[in-house]
């Protein structure tokens, strides 16, 4: 945070802190000489106002919930980027910008989610690889690893904590989120092929095609695609498709069941990754896709991602 927001931040925190010591001070003063229980000089609506001041307790509730506003603003000061209060406490390193800097500021930093995170690495690490590795020092097979109950369980966690705000925690994914329950595979669903997807990360790229097809070629190319995935459709219309579909083949293949090496889908099951209605189909071609998977190697490790991997590829294998 730049020292212009330090500043901001700050002022306007101990104005507000301020003004409530001020405001109670004034609320609590009886500038009128009033007994207590009298009625006030002046009435509202009809209705005169009794000298009822707050209670002693809850005006001392006031004060100390201002006290201690003003001890906590400066044991821990959040909002600025300059000091971290007397305590020297903060909850994560703010300055960071890559995984390179993560690792090398984790052997040094003090900060309350770096500690968390370093006592969770000392006390799971070793379940992790107790999981993952042969007696021999070697990593397991994934596929052996998907047979152990337990070991599924842990990548199931690791799948709940990282995986499912994008492919939902039933692993049913969702619109522009690929199905990792079934067994249609956009890369490949072999147990290597899943590891090297959550490691790695992809890039999955549907080029637009408005400006070469025009709209009546969108059109049709869109009416053949429903036509490969079992569709009644106009058959004039899906033929003149048909023609325009060599373009779509290179990654799609001849036949339009796609191609794992480019990441091409399937497009004559009934499996939509952004939707099967006509006007997602066309939208798809007029406009393309930018689908991104995030590479999680260097977030989880290569002991975590073996046991997701071997999550994921279970539950494939379940259908």
């Amino acid at each position: 945070m730049s020292i212009f927001w330090t500043i901001w931040i700050t002022t306007i925190s101990l104005i507000v802190i301020i003004g409530c010591a001020v405001l109670l001070k004034l609320a609590s003063k009886n500038s009128t000489n009033v007994k207590e229980g009298d009625p006030m000089p002046h009435t509202f609506d009809g209705i005169q106002e009794l000298n009822n001041p707050l209670p002693k307790w809850w005006v001392g509730l006031f004060w100390f919930s201002i006290f201690t506003a003003l001890i906590y603003s400066v044991a821990f000061p959040a909002y600025t980027a300059n000091w971290n209060g007397f305590l020297n406490w903060s909850s994560s390193e703010q300055s960071v910008k890559s995984q390179a800097e993560s690792d090398e500021v984790a052997k040094t930093s003090n900060s309350q989610y770096q500690r968390e995170m370093n006592a969770a690495e000392e006390k799971y690490g070793a379940v992790f690889k107790k999981l993952a590795y042969t007696e021999s020092g070697d990593y397991k097979d994934i596929e052996v690893i998907a047979k152990d109950t337990e070991a599924v369980k842990v990548g199931q966690r690791l799948f709940l904590q990282n995986c499912a705000q994008c492919h939902g925690s039933d692993a049913r994914g969702g619109n522009g989120f690929p199905n990792l329950s079934d067994n249609d595979w956009l890369y490949g669903g072999e147990a290597l092929t899943i590891k090297e997807t959550i490691m790695k990360g992809r890039h999955g790229v549907m080029p637009a095609w408005k400006d070469i097809l025009g709209e009546q070629g969108v059109k049709e190319v869109s009416t053949y695609v429903l036509q490969l995935s079992g569709r009644r459709v106009n058959s004039i219309e899906a033929q003149a498709g048909k023609d325009r579909f060599v373009m779509c083949a290179a990654c799609h293949g001849p036949e339009g069941k796609g191609m794992h090496e480019f990441g091409a889908p399937n497009l004559t099951d009934k499996v939509w990754l952004y939707g099967g209605s006509r006007k997602a189909v066309e939208d798809t071609v007029r406009n393309g896709r930018n689908g991104v998977m995030p590479a999680w190697g260097d977030i989880l490790g290569e002991d975590k991602v073996q046991l997701l991997a071997a999550f994921v590829y279970s539950l494939s294998q379940e259908k």
